[in-house]
């Protein structure tokens, strides 16, 4: 099913019950901009946990938790992740915490996804923002990323090769 915007989402998610919202797309296809746009109706973003630098603008305990790879690799040591993964050389997890959350957002790859119980999975409304390569390629020139727009564009066409585990898709990349 298509959405066109946030409004679409949110309705989605009143009527099916779900009890949390989880937003999968490539680099630079809107997931942050639908993460605030959520937070401020009313569903709080899950703030992941990760090893990779901060980008400008970036603030620790906003938009992630920029942790040591060490400090990473002891709380997977200790169960504390629900999920984790490493993407393009760099880890990022879900606490077991975050996922007993309910009306939150959450934004994942789809290997996060497939870490993911079956229960869960059903609770969740997933939601694939299907951007052109085009317009990310644009996007992600003006981004100050600790990563190339090649490397970026690359590592997403293998973690999205066959993507199929979602509920819902927005392809219009300028939602409101």
């Amino acid at each position: 099913m298509n959405v066109r915007n946030i409004d679409q989402i949110i309705a989605l998610l009143k009527a099916d019950g779900k009890k949390r919202v989880i937003l999968v797309g490539k680099a630079a296809s809107g997931k942050d901009y639908a993460r605030r746009i959520l937070e401020e109706r009313g569903y709080p973003y899950q703030i992941s946990y990760t090893t990779r630098p901060m980008r400008i603008g970036e603030v620790h305990g906003k938009d992630y938790y920029f942790i040591p790879i060490f400090k990473f690799e002891d709380l997977i040591k200790m169960d504390f992740f629900y999920e984790y993964v490493i993407f393009n050389s760099w880890y990022y997890g879900t606490s077991n915490a975050q996922m007993k959350t309910r009306d939150c957002t959450f934004i994942m790859t789809p290997s996060g996804l497939a870490h993911m119980s079956e229960m869960d999975r059903k609770d969740s409304l997933v939601v694939y923002f299907d951007i052109t390569e085009e317009i990310r390629k644009e996007r992600l020139a003006i981004r100050s990323d600790a990563d190339t727009v090649d490397r970026r564009i690359e590592a997403d066409i293998r973690d999205f090769e066959d993507f199929k585990n979602y509920d819902i898709i927005l392809n219009d990349p300028n939602y409101k």
